[in-house]
């Protein structure tokens, strides 16, 4: 469904929910990572681009001028009545409408305070899968404020803001990446963002030969022991001996000098951060080249990293990987990795556009076989970023 359609279809929906039609009418998109994984914490570089699968949000202000906000979801959660005459606090951990609650208490932080509406969310983005609903739900939240304030934020605030409103009210430590592409992302361009000095390019993918094809493994792994803290912990103690303020600072050779003072699992991590930064700006390269082999490489290159030296991969991630490495060129697939933080999701492939349907049909089957589990497959193109549709 276009995002036109999809708008057309919450509009119907909200007209149904409230007996009245919407004034405003948002969107946002979720986003892949094409390359750059556990690098955003380690002040390097991220490659993401907007899928076309959107959070879109229908609102109109309060019947009778109350000041309340209803927030319904189409997926039949509680509604959340929220009392914008009183200070703003997160409702209790797990709880749906913290991530929109989080963004309206930040532009009511800020002296912009929306009135009194009713709103219908509806996301086709898929939940739990690591292509980022939680931040398309924030910022396509932001999109629709802007458009019943008449107030519209920087693109780096707004950001910044729907990252704020995931850490203090959702309770997720995230990094800058989702919200920045879900702000920013531009039809048929990938985002390279420097997550230290938060600068951004958008690079463009013109070439409508190739597509980007992502596998759900509809499997994600419950770890104990805090696995994304330890190596956080881990990079940081890397970057001590090293002695330098992150990784992003290293390179191998220095890395390579200081292997013996090092515990072996810090050295495995610290050299999957250090050359999937350098990875991540030699794709970006080739994305601006149309040289599709090489992007490729570097994506099966980063894989092999994140399962061996930084161990979040899992079964399922890789028996993808392994059936998009056994299609090959000839197949149509240029390179495939995981992405995303591991332990189940998603896996993103570089592959040749008119092959998508064959090369679908042959993952998702040898996937079953191997795994027992149907795979949720689809294709995009990079998409735009937030918009206000109405």
């Amino acid at each position: 469904m276009s995002l036109k359609e999809l708008g057309k279809s919450v509009t119907e929906q909200f007209a149904k929910a409230y007996g009245r039609p919407p004034q405003w009418l948002a969107a946002a998109p979720g986003r892949v990572n094409v390359i750059g994984e556990h690098t955003d914490y380690n002040d390097g570089f991220v490659f993401p681009m907007a899928i076309d699968r959107y959070t879109v949000i229908a609102a109109a202000p309060s019947a009778g001028g109350s000041k309340t906000a209803q927030l319904r979801s189409t997926v039949g959660d509680s509604p959340a009545l929220i009392d914008l005459t009183q200070p703003l606090k997160p409702s209790k951990k797990g709880t749906w409408y913290n991530y929109p609650l989080g963004v309206i208490a930040g532009f009511v932080a800020r002296g912009i305070t929306p009135g009194g509406f009713d709103a219908l969310i509806h996301s086709t983005v898929p939940l739990g899968g690591g292509l980022s609903s939680s931040a398309a739900l924030e910022v396509s939240t932001a999109t629709m404020l802007e458009a019943i304030t008449g107030k519209t934020l920087d693109p780096v605030e707004k950001a910044l803001l729907c990252q704020k409103a995931e850490h203090e009210y959702a309770g997720m430590p995230c990094g800058i990446m989702d919200q920045f592409i879900s702000v920013m992302g531009k039809k048929d361009h990938i985002l390279l963002l420097d997550c230290r000095s938060r600068k951004t390019e958008l690079v463009p993918m013109t070439d409508s030969s190739v597509a980007l094809l992502i596998t759900n493994t509809n499997v994600k792994h419950e770890l104990t022991g805090g696995e994304y803290a330890k190596r956080r912990a881990q990079c940081e103690e890397a970057a001590k001996i090293l002695g330098v303020p992150s990784l992003r600072d290293a390179d191998v050779e220095k890395l390579e000098r200081a292997r013996g003072k090092m515990d072996p699992v810090v050295y495995r991590r610290a050299r999957h951060v250090i050359s999937e930064i350098e990875r991540t700006v030699h794709a970006a390269e080739g994305v601006r080249a149309s040289n599709w082999p090489t992007v490729g490489q570097l994506m099966y290159a980063s894989h092999s990293s994140l399962r061996d030296d930084y161990e979040v991969s899992c079964p399922e991630l890789d028996a993808v990987v392994d059936i998009a490495l056994s299609l090959g060129p000839k197949g149509g697939v240029y390179g495939c990795r995981m992405t995303g933080g591991g332990f189940g999701g998603c896996t993103v492939a570089l592959v040749q556009a008119g092959q998508v349907a064959a090369i679908s049909d042959r993952i998702a089957s040898e996937y079953e076989k191997r795994t027992k589990i149907k795979p949720t497959l689809f294709v995009s193109r990079p998409a735009a970023g937030a918009t206000v549709l109405s």
